[in-house]
């Protein structure tokens, strides 16, 4: 019978081995578990959740939000992202390196909720960024965008027309390039993805105006919006709900924001790219298309010190851009401006501009009572939503201080009821605001291709109608008769054959003097505010428009347009 064999002894040194081991294992787990129970305590203390992020899953598209070093001198790290919300884990929130970090997110935009890691979990996540370089280098060979490339497209592309042409003989791969590179070219503001039930409507918004470029394959629409998405930062697989996110364009020297927005639709994924290019806005006071008369009380007022001036208009009606150029013209070394925007959408040197976080509790009320313990000699807020930002608002221009702000209605008497409206007492509302104006943008005639003609027996009408009591003569007309000639649209190459190319302001302004501030204080009607403006010589919008076509600057329809 076999003899079972016999096992060799094991040597006092490998068991020696083996108990050290186990040892360190077993002080190993104290010491994850004392750091855990650290940061437990450390979440206790400041009233935050504690996480675990072991097998948690990090989006790695969130974590480059942070360089490494950034990371790493913080101690803490973004673990997710939904459009703009972020969530992020740290070890310390008393950090010094991480307070700066998080503050510079908010600079940027994004809004975030905190959970508290162990330093054991943290080095981990830390870890990752050496192992998702070699994947960032791939994506952005994928994502970039060369300055020289857009250059190439913008020399072969004069026109819309031409734009289609392009965009019909190139590969998938490059017609986001092509999009992006004409959009540049032809001075669009926004690009539109419409996803249809065959195939995806391209559109560029011009002037204010929507133009319909192409219809792509949706096949290549998959390529288009994925790329969208990793250069704005969003999540890829993420389709049934909104997302938001931005990118920039390197182009000629200059820094040009792209703002994405994706929305889910019957069809698929929708996508408008907003470009904010810094050469389209209009930082001059003289470039805004005011009548001199309206120009030359504008300046007055903003020679001011104190009081307010309310802008008003539909979206889009160019208020942050005539807000700005109020900004450009007074800013000097002498003074303090400090603004509040949701978003900033233009840098402007020598101020102070701060955004706008419901998230963070930064909201246009909170921040206005912040900027105003700054000591600030002139305050912009960018709208004015709610009565505690409006009654913020009053008071600041009571106490000392110029305001600028906006607010959606029709005209420019519609402020103070909508003012009213939110809260404010009409005590406070009349010594505090200087004037209030309405704005509107309409497109201006093509100098290349407009016509001039004898004015039709229609448009005469109108513009009588409407002029009853003007004074032609105080803006270098004659009044208009049947032998009138005005300029109409006409079509070329130059204009993308829609007869206008670039837009003018058409404004109304009137001031608050003590008639004016007796009739507020009365809650009165619009019509009752519009009436006694336009008794002591206020111009309206529609008369304003009906001058810039008296002059040649844009025609009657296009007024009619604007005006609905």
């Amino acid at each position: 019978m076999a003899q079972p064999l016999k096992q060799k002894p094991v040597p006092v040194e490998d068991k020696q081995k083996e108990l050290a081991k186990a040892l360190e294992n077993k002080l190993s787990d104290i010491q994850l578990q004392k750091t855990e129970d650290e940061a437990k305590t450390m979440a206790d203390k400041f009233g935050l959740p504690y996480i675990n992020l072991v097998g948690y899953p990090v989006d790695v598209e969130a974590l480059g939000l942070l360089t490494e070093a950034e990371a790493r001198a913080g101690q803490l790290a973004v673990v997710a992202r939904d459009g703009n919300n972020l969530t992020i884990a740290l070890v310390n929130p008393e950090n010094k390196t991480a307070k700066d970090i998080l503050a510079k997110l908010a600079q940027r935009g994004f809004k975030y909720s905190l959970a508290i890691s162990s330093s054991a979990d943290m080095a981990k996540i830390l870890n990752r960024y050496s192992e998702t370089k070699a994947t960032e280098k791939v994506q952005l060979g994928v994502i970039g965008i060369s300055e020289n490339e857009l250059s190439t497209i913008q020399q072969s592309v004069e026109s819309l027309s031409d734009l289609k042409e392009r965009l019909r003989s190139v590969p998938v791969g490059k017609i986001l390039e092509i999009i992006l590179g004409g959009a540049l070219k032809i001075g669009a503001s926004d690009i539109h993805f419409e996803n249809e039930e065959k195939s995806l409507r391209l559109r560029y918004r011009v002037d204010g105006v929507l133009a319909d470029i192409a219809d792509v394959p949706k096949a290549g629409y998959e390529k288009i919006i994925t790329r969208v998405k990793l250069m704005s930062g969003l999540k890829i697989n993420v389709h049934n709900k909104p997302q938001d996110g931005r990118f920039t364009i390197k182009h000629q020297s200059l820094d040009m924001e792209v703002r994405a927005a994706v929305t889910p639709s019957e069809f698929g994924e929708n996508i408008v790219l907003r470009i904010l290019d810094p050469r389209t806005i209009k930082q001059n006071l003289e470039d805004l298309g005011m009548e001199e008369n309206t120009l030359k009380t504008v300046k007055e007022l903003l020679a001011k010190t104190t009081g307010a001036i309310m802008t008003t208009g539909p979206t889009g009606s160019g208020k942050t851009t005539t807000l700005y150029a109020f900004i450009q013209h007074i800013n000097n070394p002498g003074i303090k401006v400090i603004t509040i925007e949701d978003p900033i959408e233009y840098h402007i040197k020598g101020i102070t501009q701060t955004q706008a976080d419901e998230h963070a509790g930064y909201t246009f009320a909170s921040g206005l009572k912040t900027i105003i313990r700054q000591d600030p000699d002139v305050i912009l807020v960018g709208e004015i939503r709610d009565g505690e930002t409006a009654e913020i608002a009053m008071q600041a221009a009571l106490t000392g201080h110029l305001v600028f702000s906006t607010l959606h209605t029709n005209n420019a008497a519609g402020a103070i009821p909508r003012l009213i409206d939110l809260g404010v007492k009409p005590v406070t509302i009349a010594p505090a605001i200087n004037a209030t104006m309405a704005q509107r943008l309409a497109r201006k005639l093509c100098e290349k291709c407009k016509t001039k003609q004898k004015i039709k027996e229609e448009d005469l009408k109108k513009i009588a109608d409407e002029m009853a009591g003007i004074n032609f003569k105080d803006y270098g007309l004659n009044t208009p008769d049947a032998s009138t000639e005005l300029y109409y649209p006409s079509q070329c190459k130059e204009c993308n054959s829609t007869g206008y190319k670039g837009r003018t302001g058409i404004y109304e302004l009137f001031q608050i003097d003590t008639e004016m501030e007796k009739l507020i204080q009365t809650s009165p009607a619009i019509s009752d505010i519009e009436t006694l403006a336009i008794k002591k010589g206020m111009v309206t919008l529609l008369q304003n428009g009906y001058i810039k076509v008296l002059k040649g600057i844009t025609s009657v329809e296009e007024i009619l347009r604007v005006m609905n």
